[in-house]
C-alpha cells in the first residue's frame, strides 16, 4: 500500500510475538503482573491478578505500574490480594497426578474380563495402559 509520503511501514520490528505480556503503559516494557478493569458505573478501579487472557478493555500493568496505581478524584481503587510468587501446586493437583501414576502402573485388563461400568471388554481391545487403547487392525 501506497501513501504520499512513501510505503507504509510496520512499526513492529519481527514477526516475532512474545509469550509474555508486557505493560499497558506507554514505553514500558516489563513483563504485566496484575490487570486493571474499570467500573464506570460504580466510579471504581479495580486492580488484580493478571487475568488469563487479554481482554479488550483491561490492561496489563507491571509491578511498578501495579504498586502507583491512581484513579481520578470520586474514584475508589479496590486491590484484590496477587501472589507475587510463583504457583504453588494444590492438593488437587498432587492428588490428580498421584491418580495418574496408580492408574499408569495398573496391569492391563485381560480381554476375557469386564470392562469398566460392568459392561464387556472390547473385542477389538488388545491391550490397555491407563486410559489409552490398542486396537485390533480392522482387517485381521
Amino acid at each position: 500500500m501506497q501513501s504520499r509520503r512513501g510505503p507504509l511501514k510496520s512499526a513492529v520490528a519481527s514477526n516475532v510475538v512474545s509469550l509474555v505480556r508486557r505493560c499497558s503503559r506507554t514505553a514500558c516494557g516489563r513483563p504485566a503482573v496484575a490487570t486493571l478493569t474499570y467500573v464506570y458505573a460504580d466510579s471504581t478501579a479495580v486492580l488484580g491478578p493478571l487475568a488469563t487472557y487479554a481482554e479488550p478493555h483491561c490492561y496489563d500493568l507491571c509491578s511498578e505500574h501495579s504498586s502507583r496505581l491512581t484513579a481520578p478524584r470520586g474514584w475508589e481503587v479496590v486491590r484484590l490480594a496477587t501472589d507475587s510468587g510463583p504457583p504453588r501446586p494444590s492438593s488437587d493437583d498432587l492428588e490428580a497426578l498421584a491418580n495418574a501414576v496408580r492408574e499408569a502402573a495398573r496391569p492391563p485388563a485381560r480381554p476375557d474380563t469386564a470392562g469398566p461400568g460392568g459392561r464387556d471388554a472390547d473385542p477389538m481391545e488388545t491391550a490397555r495402559r491407563g486410559h489409552l487403547r490398542v486396537l485390533r487392525s480392522p482387517e485381521s
